[in-house]
């Protein structure tokens, strides 16, 4: 389901997460085509890794933030309308999670430079809350621009772990 590598932050510096990435114990990654039944792939990934590493009660949380990141990529960070979908197409956002010491993270890519943008919240409105729930369910989160080779920026969010 997902494929093994170099974590995604390698590429980018640890200098920017609060946690030390020495004690990465494991990583699992999923590419994402644009699609709307990516968000539940996402959230399916995220239960069958957690429940691999013996995190499930950490589940419901990270499960929220993923799905409003992997959302947010899909709607804000990819150009590419659901028609123009090719199987043979790299995966147009990428989700990587990462276990460390006392610290789960939750990072997503995608190929928008933009910086995350976080909405207003006005009245019964139903979008614009998605970055308001990350920070309201995870520990931290940031983001960053992705340099070299690589294009896009990666939005993550950390969790605190047993």
């Amino acid at each position: 389901m997902g494929t093994e590598g170099p974590p995604m932050l390698d590429l980018l510096g640890h200098q920017f997460l609060p946690v030390d990435m020495r004690t990465l114990s494991g990583t699992a990654t999923l590419g994402l085509v644009s699609r709307p039944e990516s968000v539940r792939k996402a959230r399916d990934f995220t239960r069958s890794t957690l429940q691999g590493w013996r995190l499930p009660e950490q589940f419901d949380a990270v499960a929220l933030v993923v799905s409003e990141l992997v959302t947010n990529a899909l709607r804000h960070g990819v150009r590419a309308r659901s028609a123009d979908y090719e199987p043979t197409a790299p995966p147009a956002v990428e989700l990587e999670l990462m276990r460390c010491s006392r610290r789960l993270i939750c990072a997503v890519r995608d190929p928008s430079a933009a910086a995350p943008r976080v909405g207003e919240m006005e009245g019964a409105a139903e979008s614009g809350r998605g970055l308001h729930l990350v920070e309201c369910f995870s520990d931290n989160w940031g983001w960053r621009p992705l340099t070299g080779t690589r294009h896009g920026k990666v939005v993550w969010a950390v969790f605190r772990t047993g």
